[in-house]
């Protein structure tokens, strides 16, 4: 923590050689539409187009978590967990939207979604930290992550990066538009990265495409149309155990196929804005969706091996109708979302070879599942501001209803229970008969804001949440007896927040209170040797955020993102075996109490082509289990970057991660009741070396 402080004494300081700078920002989360973050009763931490340019991300933690109260790890190729006012974890907790259109629908999260996103080449991100406003419904509990796509240039303009590291790191980004004839304005943007990984045989390649078209149809009529393709293929990379992760943290367990992933992401949507008067405007978006994806998942490996193939397709539509008065605003809409999805899951067989790695997979006529679910959602929203004197007021309230169509494509006759090839203990696998469900549930948010001067306010939420059982959860029930009957996570969020800005600084604090219910959590079963989903009593997360940019002189500019939580059970009870495990008052696992960020940049004005940034990362200690009976001790990294324009279009580039080479973990757990440790190991040293060209 003295390095925490000593960073923070840094940045108070500043002297009467302060550069003058602007730190007004504008956020569009909240209301869709291009809006001062002083006029938002959210949390939300913003990364600008030249700040993402600087950080060059080669995995989304590069940038995320220069964010207060966010932690994004780093599991090997883009795949990672996020903690967001949340332990680190798989649920599905988290939205992630790219231009306001969520990138899955609810029931299909993927903790590594953001590698479904083109996070390198964004125009901006943004991050609300805890739910969302009125106009998102399901899953944004701890937090939504919306990447925004580069608007088109009228000029014609084009950029190319070219990166070379360590672990055969290579990386291009490409990107280009231009205007077409006098109302349209397109752009391109492509991302090939491929690396042999960090730890052995855990290769990884993505190619990532997007295009958008901007269009004038009229003095009224303007349509923004984005084609959006994310390719993943990532080979499986293993926890160690602790011996192997102190002596080789190189290690893998696995080899070719075993744990591996191939995902298959595709978005189009057109975003029709229609300008009815100056006060109203209709915004329509129509889009569609496919993702499919082939994974072997990793942890069921030693009790349950087997391929899963997820494939959907969603045809969706978001209304939105905005209608300004003198000191008030309302926005109201209606959000329809229906996917088809199928889900096809056979039984493997994993041999190892002489080394022990486990490297081979045989099929067998095994099929755990095979099913079909067609959920439609369909979601009525609305939120009103008003302004009274220095007072801003909002209250909105969201409808959502899901009705899911279930089908058993499996006949009777295929046992659910027994023992199969590559295990000689009994597996389960029951499966719900064909059915229908509905969901729905009705969640308001209320909010103030006090301008104590123009550039300094406070400002106070009451937001509720919730989070619908995924697919997976539902019809995939493994051992869990009765899982259609599964109920939606529910999330009550209080908050209180202050923002100042000054010509040389901006400071953002925040303190919030989330209380989850009815939260959905995966437990061991000993006696069947496998998982089991239940719902299970109540947790509750608070914490304080704070946030610093200040430009200390003319050269240097400096950052600071700090949070402190406290996340704990509350009757927090289920059925276990034959007793009743009940940690109610424990920390939750894998939940940081502190985390910290901050960065030192020397730009020179004698120099200004050449910029220079060192950053520190700290994350806390965390229990590793419910029990609270073994804990990962967290780590510090350092991080330095260099930029050096050689022309006013050519530009030298330097990455270097993990300065001092820490050995560290970056997702440490255990299962209840066995007291070995399993550790992803975190990348070692690594350079990176890039061109960056602009036309």
């Amino acid at each position: 923590m003295k390095h925490i402080a000593m960073g923070l004494a840094l940045m108070l300081f500043a002297g009467s050689s302060m550069a003058k700078n602007d730190y007004e920002v504008i956020v569009v989360t909240s209301t869709q539409e291009q809006r001062s973050k002083s006029e938002i009763a959210e949390s939300v931490s913003v990364f600008g187009q030249d700040e993402i340019e600087a950080v060059l991300p080669g995995h989304p933690s590069d940038l995320l978590n220069r964010a207060a109260g966010v932690h994004v790890n780093n599991l090997g190729g883009e795949g990672h967990m996020t903690s967001i006012r949340q332990p680190l974890s798989t649920a599905g907790v988290y939205l992630f939207l790219e231009d306001g259109v969520p990138t899955r629908p609810t029931g299909f999260f993927n903790h590594n979604g953001l590698y479904e996103i083109n996070l390198s080449q964004a125009a901006w991100v943004e991050v609300t930290k805890g739910p969302g406003s009125a106009l998102y419904g399901s899953d944004a509990i701890g937090g939504v992550i919306n990447s925004m796509t580069a608007t088109p240039t009228e000029e014609t303009s084009a950029q190319a990066t070219l990166e070379m590291g360590g672990d055969n790191w290579q990386r291009a980004l490409i990107s280009a538009s231009s205007g077409i004839g006098t109302k349209n304005q397109a752009g391109v943007s492509y991302n090939r990265t491929q690396s042999d990984g960090y730890q052995e045989a855990s290769e990884y390649q993505r190619d990532a495409l997007t295009l958008r078209l901007d269009s004038q149809l009229s003095d009224a009529i303007n349509a923004k149309t984005i084609f959006s393709m994310n390719q993943v293929r990532q080979s499986g990379a293993s926890g160690l155990r602790e011996d192997d992760f102190n002596a080789s943290p190189r290690s893998n367990y696995f080899a070719g196929d075993v744990g591996a992933r191939d995902v298959d992401a595709f978005r189009l949507s057109s975003e029709l804005t229609i300008g009815i008067d100056d006060q109203r405007r209709l915004t329509l978006i129509p889009f569609y969706r496919h993702n499919d994806m082939t994974l072997m998942p990793p942890w069921m490996v030693s009790f349950d091996p087997n391929q899963q193939r997820t494939e959907f397709e969603t045809l969706g539509l978001l209304t939105r109708y905005r209608q300004r008065f003198e000191h008030s605003e309302l926005i109201t809409g209606l959000d329809i979302d229906r996917s088809d999805a199928d889900y096809h899951e056979r039984r493997v067989i994993v041999d190892s070879d002489e080394a022990g790695v486990l490297s081979r997979i045989t099929d067998t006529d095994r099929v755990n599942y095979d099913f079909n679910a067609i959920q439609t959602a369909v979601s009525p929203y609305a939120q009103y501001e008003q302004v009274i004197g220095d007072w801003r007021l909002s209250a909105g309230v969201r409808h959502d209803r899901f009705h899911v169509d279930y089908s058993d494509n499996l006949p009777e006759i295929v046992p659910e229970q027994g023992i199969f090839p590559g295990i000689p203990f009994p597996s389960t696998h029951l499966r719900p008969a064909s059915q229908s469900l509905s969901f729905s549930r009705t969640t308001p948010k209320l909010g103030a804001i006090y301008s104590l001067s123009s550039r300094q306010e406070i400002y106070a939420s009451h937001r509720h949440a919730f989070r619908a059982p995924t697919v997976g959860q539902l019809f995939r029930s493994g051992a869990s007896a009765g899982t259609e009957g599964l109920a939606p996570v529910t999330a009550v969020s209080n908050e209180l927040g202050w923002r100042l800005r000054q010509s040389a600084y901006a400071v953002e604090l925040a303190i919030y209170d989330l209380q989850v219910d009815n939260d959905i959590v995966t437990i061991i079963d000993d006696e069947q040797v496998t998982r089991r989903n239940v719902n299970a009593g109540k947790t509750e997360h608070q914490g304080v955020e704070l946030g610093i940019n200040a430009q200390l002189s003319n050269a240097f500019s400096t950052s600071l993102a700090f949070s402190r939580t406290r996340q704990r059970y509350r009757n927090f009870e289920y059925v276990c075996g034959d007793t009743t495990c009940n940690f109610a008052g424990n920390d939750l696992p894998r939940a940081p109490r502190n985390m910290a960020n901050m960065s030192l940049a020397w730009q020179p004005a004698e120099l200004d082509s050449l910029r220079l940034e060192a950053e520190y990362n700290y994350l806390g200690s965390y229990y590793t289990d419910e029990t609270n009976s073994a804990r990962y001790g967290g780590h510090q990294l350092v991080n330095f970057r260099a930029q050096y324009a050689i022309t006013p279009n050519l530009e030298l580039i330097l990455r270097l991660e993990n300065v001092f080479n820490e050995a560290y973990s970056a997702y440490t757990s255990n299962q209840v009741g066995s007291s070995e440790l399993e550790y992803r190991p975190g990348l070692a040293r690594r350079g990176v070396l890039a061109l960056r060209w602009r036309l």
